[in-house]
C-alpha cells in the first residue's frame, strides 16, 4: 500500500504465493494470488515454477511460469503483464492514438519496460522514430528473456532505448518535437506519482505537437474512478490538455478485468480518427479494429458524472 501523502491512490497488498485455494479439491498445485483490497476480490494464477526473482534499485522483480496464461510478471507484488493477455492491454494504448493522429512520426513511449507497447507502434509503418524511456533496465533484460516475443522489436533501426527518468527526459525535451507520447507506467505508486501530476503532464504538453496525443495508462474505470481517473482528468486539463477522454478496454489479469487509458489532446475533441486507415491497416491485431475504437470512446453513464 502507498505511503506517498501526495497520492489519493492506495494500492491493494501485495501479491503472494501459497499452496491450494480453500475449498477447492486437493493437489490444486501451487499459486499466485493478488489481492485487490478495495474491491474485497482477489485473482490467483495457478503457478508451475518460479523462474527468476531479483531486486533492482527501484524494485522487487519476479517472473512465473503459469498453467494456462504463459508467463507472468509481478512486480513488487503487482501483476503487470502475462504471455496471454498482454495484446488487450498493448493494442488498446498504442492503436486508438495512432489512428487519431493525422500522421504520427515521434513517438515516445515512458515506462513500457517488457516492450509490448513499442512492439505495437512499430507495427505503423509511417513511425519515424520511436524512443523507449523506461528507469530500471532489469524490466526489459527479464522481458528480454523471458517474453521474446515482445522485447525482440528493441532490434528495430527505427527504436531507442533509453534508461532513464521519465519525468527528467520529457522536461528537458524540445517543444512541438513529439506527435504521440504513451505513458506505460504503474499506478500512481511510490516514483510512478510524479507520472500523474501536472508538472510532468505539463511538459509533455509542451513537447507535442498541434496534433499531439498524449496517452496514460489509468487503471480500473470500476474501482480507481475517484482515487485515480478523475485526478488524472483533473490535472490533465490543469496541463493545458482540451480533450480528455477515457479509453475502456478488457483486461483480465487487472483488478476487475477492465481497465483504462486516457487520451490527452489539443483538438475539440477525441472522436474523430482515421477510420479507413484503421479499417485496412497493414497488421494484425487481436483486439482493436475500427469498431472497437468507437466503442472503446463510448463512455459508461456512472463515469460521466462530475467528468
Amino acid at each position: 500500500m502507498s505511503n506517498d501523502p501526495h497520492s489519493p491512490y492506495q494500492a491493494s497488498s501485495a501479491g503472494f504465493e501459497h499452496d491450494g485455494i480453500p475449498g477447492a479439491p486437493q493437489g490444486q498445485g501451487r499459486w499466485f494470488t493478488e489481492p485487490c483490497d478495495e474491491a474485497g476480490t482477489a485473482l490467483s494464477w495457478r503457478i508451475e515454477a518460479k523462474l527468476h526473482e531479483e531486486r533492482s534499485d527501484y524494485q522487487t522483480i519476479a517472473i512465473y511460469q503459469t498453467t494456462h496464461f504463459g508467463r507472468l510478471m509481478v512486480i513488487d507484488g503487482f501483476v503487470m503483464v502475462t504471455t496471454r493477455d498482454n495484446f488487450f492491454y498493448h493494442e488498446m494504448l498504442v492503436h486508438p492514438a495512432m489512428f487519431m493522429h493525422p500522421d504520427p512520426k515521434r513517438v515516445v513511449v515512458i515506462g513500457g519496460g517488457d516492450c509490448g507497447t513499442l512492439q505495437q507502434v512499430l507495427r505503423h509503418p509511417g513511425v519515424e522514430r520511436a524512443h523507449q524511456i523506461e528507469i530500471d533496465p532489469l524490466v526489459t533484460d527479464l522481458a528480454i528473456e523471458h517474453f521474446p516475443e515482445l522485447a525482440e522489436c528493441r532490434h528495430d533501426p527505427r527504436a531507442t532505448l533509453t534508461f532513464e527518468d521519465g519525468i527528467a527526459f520529457m522536461a528537458r525535451a524540445e517543444p512541438g518535437s513529439i506527435d504521440i507520447i504513451i505513458v506505460d507506467s504503474t499506478d500512481p505508486i511510490g516514483p510512478a506519482v510524479g507520472l500523474y501530476e501536472v508538472p510532468f503532464l505539463r511538459s509533455c504538453y509542451e513537447a507535442l505537437g498541434s496534433d499531439g496525443i498524449l496517452v496514460q495508462q489509468s487503471g480500473s474505470p470500476f474501482l480507481h474512478l475517484d482515487t485515480e481517473l478523475r485526478p488524472l482528468w483533473e490535472a490533465t486539463r490543469r496541463a493545458g490538455f482540451t480533450a480528455v477522454d477515457p479509453v475502456c478496454f478488457p483486461q483480465p489479469c487487472y483488478a476487475a478485468g477492465w481497465w483504462s487509458c486516457t487520451l490527452a489532446s489539443k483538438r475539440a475533441d477525441n472522436q474523430s480518427f482515421r477510420e479507413q486507415d484503421a479499417a485496412k491497416r497493414p497488421f494484425a491485431t487481436r483486439y482493436y479494429n475500427e469498431s472497437i475504437h468507437r466503442a472503446a470512446l463510448a463512455t459508461p453513464q456512472f463515469m460521466l458524472t462530475g467528468r
